[in-house]
């Protein structure tokens, strides 16, 4: 089983925290759509259209900026180039492009579950994000999402903004847990480097939050949805039993998926299991507008270490951890000494749990998951 991303480019204008490859003038948008339906035909009767395509994500930029007659086209050229069998079908979008009819049109098209990028309901911090939405378009389309006959939607917060208090954050939870969300991603504020706030951070002009405020939203938010049934099950995914993202999981583990649209990236393992491909569609909507043929990038050619530290890394942010058995069939890597006295150091520390055949971060391990997995590496 494999997964499809396709990167719809297009954005109203900048979030201040967002390094995505985007662009902000809406002028292309039909002939966006015309050139990503060639590039899906051009996948048709290769190696990608042999394999059973359980997930299909819809990712940007802003992927709601399409019309549903756009999403139409695209789903039959996805529909006549590959072998669909599918579990979940996404589409992220923004409260402010979404409308009772909008929904309806794309659950007709057989989208099953929508990713919302709410990031706060607080005015101040919406205008700090640089969000094209306000709080009251926020809780409009939650009242949509609720009421429409998609399966599952996810919101998006984003905690640890500098000024952001435990008091606001609690507010934020308590507002948006009044819908009943089956799932929610909570992330940290990261600052990167060719963003507005990492320009911002360069000049002195502003100030992060402190790693113990942080930690202590963390804890909060956990404990909050935990009170709702909305249970942890990567560091910055919770879900309510059966809710979980699908296709987000198949990423972590290592499955195979094809990105479209300018932007996108592609994981492929060789036919001999003994190593994978990783590589880029070049993010640029002119060049690709004006391609007349879809070449593959250039690959990086993955080896079997590197991808065990990977999938390391990647399993451990997860509650389900890491089979020490899959490691040594899959990946032929086996655990040294050194390793195996850093675990059972971190496990007498209350961090992890480390059993004959899985290694899985305790609660407090998973606020400092990057940490330690590049300790257990590198040790």
């Amino acid at each position: 089983m494999s997964g499809i991303y396709i990167h719809i480019p297009f954005c109203k204008q900048a979030c201040s925290y967002c390094d995505f490859y985007f662009v902000t003038k809406p002028g292309n948008k039909n002939a966006f759509a015309d050139k990503l339906v060639e590039e899906i035909h051009s996948k048709k009767d290769t190696a990608y259209s042999n394999e059973i395509i359980d997930t299909i994500y819809f990712g940007g930029g802003t992927p709601s900026l399409l019309s549903a007659e756009q999403f139409d086209k695209i789903f039959e050229a996805l529909d006549d180039s590959f072998r669909l069998d599918l579990k979940e079908v996404t589409v992220e979008l923004n409260p402010d492009d979404v409308s009772k009819e909008y929904l309806s049109a794309l659950k007709s098209i057989g989208v099953n579950r929508v990713s919302m990028g709410v990031q706060t309901f607080d005015e101040d911090l919406l205008k700090f994000m640089n969000r094209t939405h306000n709080s009251a378009e926020a809780l409009k389309c939650l009242e949509l999402l609720k009421a429409s006959e998609i399966n599952v939607f996810t919101a998006d917060l984003i905690y640890g903004n500098p000024g952001q208090t435990l008091e606001m954050l609690e507010k934020d939870l308590d507002i948006l847990l009044q819908f009943d969300p089956p799932h929610v991603s909570a992330y940290s504020l990261t600052i990167e480097p060719k963003t507005r706030l990492g320009k911002q951070l360069e000049l002195g002009r502003l100030i992060p939050a402190e790693d113990e405020t942080v930690e202590k939203h963390f804890e909060l938010v956990e404990e909050k949805l935990k009170q709702k049934g909305i249970h942890r099950y990567e560091v910055s995914n919770f879900a309510k039993k059966g809710s979980e993202a699908v296709h987000n999981a198949n990423y972590w583990e290592h499955k195979n998926y094809l990105g479209l649209g300018p932007g996108a990236h592609s994981f492929q393992w060789d036919e001999s299991e003994t190593f994978a491909y990783r590589w880029e569609n070049e993010p640029d909507l002119k060049k690709y507008l004006q391609k007349t043929h879809f070449n593959e990038s250039e690959k990086e050619e993955l080896s079997l270490q590197s991808l065990a530290e990977e999938r390391i890394m990647l399993g451990l942010r997860t509650v389900k951890g890491v089979s020490i058995e899959k490691l040594e069939k899959k990946y032929e890597y086996k655990l040294s000494e050194r390793q195996l006295v850093y675990l059972a150091r971190k496990e007498k520390e209350g961090k992890i749990h480390f059993a004959s055949d899985s290694i899985r971060l305790s609660s407090s391990g998973l606020k400092i998951a990057d940490a330690l997995t590049l300790d257990l590496i590198t040790a």
